[in-house]
């Protein structure tokens, strides 16, 4: 995180100090700036608490998911670009592919047995900085171009989970849910609906992200650019993966005004449905939802680490057409 908050600073030393170039600014005219737009096609991870570690840099290649986008840009200075854009791309994570090496530090999580995927789609505006500047038209601009990028974006998400009726051992017939994916936020799976003193409020769908990263942009002709680009989004929620606090008493939630209090009780703890199933407690609620012993029992009620932020992460190839902006001359007869 620290070497992102670097990278964050460095960009906006080169704008400063790009704004304060008034040399340039007299030298670049209209006739330098252009403007291009683009697709994107590439894959899209995320950090939260369901990641097999508890480190920034624990990604699951099982987890990778796709994401495409497209944006408009605008050549504003020589060295720097605006974009607007809009992006689509899925994340994911399971607690299944925490113990692939039987770690025993992520036995905890591997036992908790908890899963998500969420779709995010992102309308972002950012900044982009050339290492190699360029004061003549597109025609001439370089042939490969580091570069990096900050800015801000607003995105949409929807953290879901699957669920196969049958799989939860301690619940019967007609206790049991229907097979399918459960939007989980409606749910209220941490006590986001029962009122309780200490629970937490509804998180809100829709949210604030801080997008920065690097990419090298190649020439491929007049018109067409080629760029490989990885990008993180600094987002301010921690539920993206709907994991952020404690387990709330079964008893509770069913109680409350959840939309589904059955399958908010069943999503919050999954611990009964996992490998562990021999371990399994009655819910200290008196509820027929078990819960696993030595994991969210009362002496641990750690579901996830609130301390922390979710980010969200995209890795893509981007292919951009430079539009034509000869002046156009009159024609003479």
């Amino acid at each position: 995180m620290k070497k992102i908050s670097t990278l964050i600073l460095l960009v906006f030393t080169i704008i400063l100090a790009d704004v304060m170039d008034a040399e340039a600014q007299r030298r670049f005219t209209a006739r330098q700036r252009y403007n291009s737009v683009g697709v994107t096609v590439g894959a899209m991870n995320y950090f939260g608490d369901i990641v097999p570690k508890a480190n920034f840099s624990s990604f699951s290649s099982n987890a990778t998911r796709p994401s495409v986008g497209i944006n408009f840009t605008r050549r504003v200075r020589p060295r720097v670009s605006l974009r607007g854009g809009f992006t689509w791309g899925r994340i994911s994570g399971d607690d299944v592919n925490s113990n692939l090496g039987n770690e025993a530090e992520n036995v905890g999580r591997f036992r908790r047995n908890l899963s998500f995927r969420n779709d995010i789609k992102e309308l972002s505006g950012v900044a982009i900085i050339d290492l190699f500047e360029n004061r003549s038209r597109y025609q001439l601009r370089p042939d490969f171009v580091p570069y990096g990028f900050v800015g801000v974006a607003v995105f949409h998400h929807n953290p879901k989970a699957y669920y196969e009726r049958g799989s939860h051992p301690g619940l019967s017939e007609s206790q049991d849910i229907a097979t399918g994916w459960y939007a989980l936020q409606p749910l209220g799976t941490e006590g986001q609906y029962t009122n309780l003193e200490g629970t937490p409020s509804p998180y809100s769908r829709i949210q604030i992200a801080i997008p920065v990263g690097v990419g090298l942009r190649y020439r491929i002709n007049r018109f067409w650019d080629l760029s490989l680009e990885v990008g993180w989004r600094k987002t301010f929620t921690d539920y993206l993966d709907d994991v952020s606090r404690g387990y709330v008493s079964k008893s509770d939630i069913l109680a409350g005004t959840s939309s589904n209090p059955r399958a908010a009780a069943i999503f919050s703890d999954r611990s009964a449905e996992g490998p562990f199933r021999s371990e399994v407690q009655p819910d200290p609620s008196g509820t027929p939802y078990s819960r696993l012993s030595g994991y969210g029992t009362p002496q641990n009620q750690t579901r996830g680490n609130r301390t922390d932020d979710d980010w969200y992460v995209t890795t893509s190839f981007q292919l951009s057409y430079i539009l034509n902006t000869a002046p156009r001359r009159p024609k003479f007869r």
